[in-house]
Parts: structure tokens; sequence; C-alpha cells
């Protein structure tokens, strides 16, 4: 996000929304909406856990500005926004007919089986070009060793347009697809999102979210939300609840995000979680500051631990995070509250997943 962008607050509260299943090709783009209240998509109780892949569809060309770093180190980890520079697809394949094509890795543990997955998708459509936004529903995806398929959003869209940015974002239940794709590198492309330069800057990337079981792994609780909020200027933070968690004292747990347009170095977006026991925890990690939590990363506790094609450590403007949860689930845990807040410079939210040991 540039930097003299719309000053927004906090997150509101989160808002209902009745859900929409998404036509077949040819016919109308899915139901979209400016704001998509966080709703719980997946959950379960079971052997096995949470696993996703991610990355971003975008990164940067040339320097636009001339307070911005250089391209080479900002993809290094250097800090920097989109909105300083000019920003260009990401292109992994060797397909001519297809555009943003990016890979990375889904570590399925051997012996599982897959009980539900959803790939996310989303970016800025107003850049240095114009997107048309009856593309937003559509991706192309190829597993591990394998062709494109088309994916189509089976939901409806968050899709909310302002003065600076057009930004969107879709999904789709792909579970029979990675059932039989399994663990290795998943290739998405002609990802909906504009390139060039503006004020705005551009942005997006994909999160591919997978429960699986394992009859080996300890009985947990995993709960998947999705959304899609900006945040907005009003008083106090947003918060997604979740309960019947079960956890007991001592617990181990995990917590996973999906956010657009966050910036690497701008303060003031951070993540917080109660849980019932009072316990209050302010996540965060070495790569990821309390206080910068969407600072434009794809990480797990704090490391890079899996493969992507590009390995960009600033993704100036798609963060994907994994936080380790078990702080807050010290004293146990039958509920735990989120709470987000938003960088003076706004951010859109997507994604959370959740995964606790629950008790036997």
């Amino acid at each position: 996000m540039g930097s003299s962008r719309r000053i927004l607050g906090t997150l509101g509260l989160l808002s209902c929304l009745t859900l929409s299943a998404s036509p077949a090709s040819g016919a109308p783009s899915p139901k979209e909406l400016p704001r998509v209240a966080f709703t719980e998509r997946y959950q379960a109780v079971q052997h096995g856990g949470l696993v996703r892949a991610s990355n971003s569809a975008i990164g940067c060309r040339k320097e636009q500005s001339p307070e911005a770093e250089p391209c080479a180190d900002v993809k290094r980890g250097a800090a920097g926004v989109n909105g300083d520079f000019e920003m260009f697809y990401s292109e992994v394949d060797t397909d001519p007919d297809t555009y943003n094509s990016t890979r990375a890795e889904l570590k399925v543990p051997q012996g599982s089986k897959v009980s539900y997955a959803r790939l996310y998708w989303g970016g800025n459509l107003r850049v240095g070009e114009q997107k048309p936004p009856r593309d937003n529903g559509r991706v192309l995806v190829a597993e591990p060793g394998g062709a494109y398929k088309e994916v189509l959003a089976d939901t409806v869209i968050g899709h909310r347009a302002d003065a600076g940015s057009d930004a969107y974002q879709a999904s789709a239940d792909v579970t029979p697809l990675v059932r039989k794709g399994g663990a290795g590198m998943w290739t998405v492309s002609q990802l909906n999102v504009a390139m060039g330069h503006s004020e705005v800057g551009a942005w997006g990337g994909w999160t591919l979210v997978v429960a699986y079981e394992h009859p080996k792994e300890p009985l947990r609780r995993i709960s998947l939300w999705d959304g899609f909020e900006a945040p907005a200027a009003r008083a106090g933070g947003g918060v997604v609840g979740i309960e019947g968690l079960q956890a007991p004292p001592g617990a181990a747990g995990k917590v996973g995000l999906v956010g657009y347009d966050g910036d690497r170095g701008v303060l003031g977006d951070s993540l917080t979680v109660t849980s019932d026991s009072g316990r209050r925890v302010v996540l965060g990690d070495a790569e990821n500051p309390f206080n910068d939590v969407m600072n434009s990363t794809v990480t797990e506790f704090g490391d890079h631990s899996f493969v992507r094609q590009p390995e960009h450590i600033n993704n100036l403007g798609y963060d994907a995070d994994v936080f380790d949860l078990s702080p807050a689930l010290s004293g146990g845990a039958r509920s735990l509250n989120f709470t987000f807040t938003g960088e003076s410079q706004g951010h859109f939210l997507g994604v959370l997943f959740v995964q606790t040991d629950a008790r036997r």
C-alpha cells in the first residue's frame, strides 16, 4: 500500500452473511459483496491436523520511488511497500498461455487421508492496468506433476472497491483434487490481479488450506474460518470467537491467517488471542513482530519451512502466516477470541484457521 493512502482504524465487528454457489463457466459471475463476515467453513475433531501451501502471485520489478530500497533487497526481506515499485507477474511454468504462475509445497504427512481442502485467492484489480472483476472467480490449478485444471469459486466473493484499490478474495472447495494430488508442489496460475505501478500498489496471492486425518497423530480440534474484512474506522477490534475447544492445560496449538495489502515496516497491526481461562497473548515471532503481524511474509512459527517458487521474503502485500498458539492454551481453553487491529494504512483479512489438542 502506498504511503499516502486512506487512513483506516481498527477492524470492525464482524457481521452475518449468506453464502451463494458458483455457476459453471459461461454463466454470470458469483455474487460479490464488499464485506464478508468471518464464519466457520469447516470444523472437526479428529486425529490429524491442518497444513497449508501459499505463495504470492506478483513481485517488484523496478523502483518507482526515490526512497524505495532496491527491488532485489526487498525480495530478500528489506522493508518496502508495493506502491513504491513497478510490480510484475511471477512466472514459473513454461505455458505461454498462462500468467502469474507460482508454486508452493504442500506437506501432507505420509499415510494421511485428506478430509477437507479449500483454495483461497485474491488481490488488487486496479493498478497501472484495470483487471475485469468477471474473472475473479476462476483460477487454474495443477497438482504435483499434473496438468492445469480450472477451479471456480463456489461461494460469495468478497469484492471491495474504493478510491485507491479494487480488492477481492474468492475460494473453492478442492477436496477431491487434493485427495488425488497429495503432497508436493502445487501450482496456481491465471490469478486475477493487476500489474504495473500506482500509488495504491499491486498485490495478490493464494493459499491452499488442507485438513487431514492420521491415526498416529494426537486428537485435535481443527477449525477453518473465512471472510473478507478491511480495517474500519470505528472503535474496538475485529473479533473472531471459537467455541467448544476442550483443550486441556498445556495443550499445543497453532493459528494461521491470510491477509492482503499489509506493509512491511508500517506498524500498528496486531493479533491478540484471549482464552476463557483469562490468558491473553499477543501473537508474533521472529519474522512477524507483534506490532507488524501483516508484514508481507509467508512463514510458519517464524520460519520459511516449505519450498516456494519464487520464494520472496517480502511478498509486498500478501501474508500467509502460522503462529504458535500454545502459550494461550497453558491454562486450557474451552473458547478463544482472536482480536485484530489494523495498521494505519489498512489491510484486508481473508482466512483464519486454528488447530488445538483436544481432551481425550
